[in-house]
């Protein structure tokens, strides 16, 4: 699945989480860093689905809801979208933008009893849990230490519902360092839930692993950006969606 970050209204390139440090993106497959023209050339493509980062709304900024209404009513795609949710009340807005899922990162979760709530409020099918790690630590605004394990997160969260998943490390994101492959070999083995993950993605053989191992799907931006992964592979593979 192709991967937008946007911060400060533009793509950019994210690398290892120093945001700081990001970059307007540059892609073989659109000349443009704007949101919705990569959008519609990830459409063009052949892509179905988006993940789309609001990396503004992640760190503390206003989340950018009619960007994501117009890249999803005018490409079609079904967009995943992480706005650093915190509250019911912001992910009915993700959700009236016409994003299909709103995705919830530990990033920014202050409470579990939130995920419990939105699962109940928009369903299991509508809410996906992002499980963000940082070199294997979880990345929470959780205060307890409770659930300082990923793993230990991960089967709360299965427990009240959650069915949709998203493994990602951080400090491999458009590193092309490949997959963080440790922590998911457990989690494949300890859940009957769908797992996408992310950073580090380097190339076909990355791709045609994780569907060997039972990975639902994979996240890339930067092997898609680079052409490292070519869209003919993509089809020729049969793994595009």
């Amino acid at each position: 699945m192709p991967v937008i970050d946007i911060l400060g209204g533009i793509v950019v390139h994210a690398v290892k989480g120093r945001r700081k440090e990001y970059q307007p993106v540059k892609s073989v497959l659109c000349s443009s860093a704007d949101p919705l023209e990569l959008a519609s050339a990830f459409k063009e493509c052949g892509f179905q689905d988006l993940y789309l980062a609001d990396l503004d709304a992640i760190i503390g900024n206003k989340a950018n809801y009619t960007l994501y209404r117009r890249i999803a009513d005018k490409t079609g795609l079904d967009l995943m979208a992480d706005a650093g949710v915190v509250n019911i009340e912001q992910a009915e807005k993700v959700l009236e933008s016409h994003a299909s899922k709103v995705i919830i990162g530990t990033e920014t979760l202050r409470s579990t009893n939130f995920i419990t709530t939105a699962v109940e409020t928009f369903s299991s099918e509508r809410v996906m849990v992002s499980i963000d790690l940082m070199e294997n630590k979880l990345l929470s605004q959780l205060p307890s230490e409770e659930f300082a394990e990923p793993l230990a997160l991960l089967s709360e969260f299965q427990r009240v519902g959650v069915k949709n998943f998203i493994l990602l490390d951080l400090a491999r994101v458009g590193s092309g360092e490949g997959i963080n492959s440790e922590i998911l070999k457990v989690a494949l083995a300890n859940s009957k839930a769908k797992f996408y993950v992310g950073g580090g993605v380097r190339d076909m053989d990355d791709l045609l692993e994780m569907k060997k191992i039972g990975v639902y799907g994979v996240l890339a931006a930067t092997a898609l950006h680079s052409g490292k992964i070519s869209i003919e592979d993509l089809k020729y593979s049969g793994l595009m969606h």
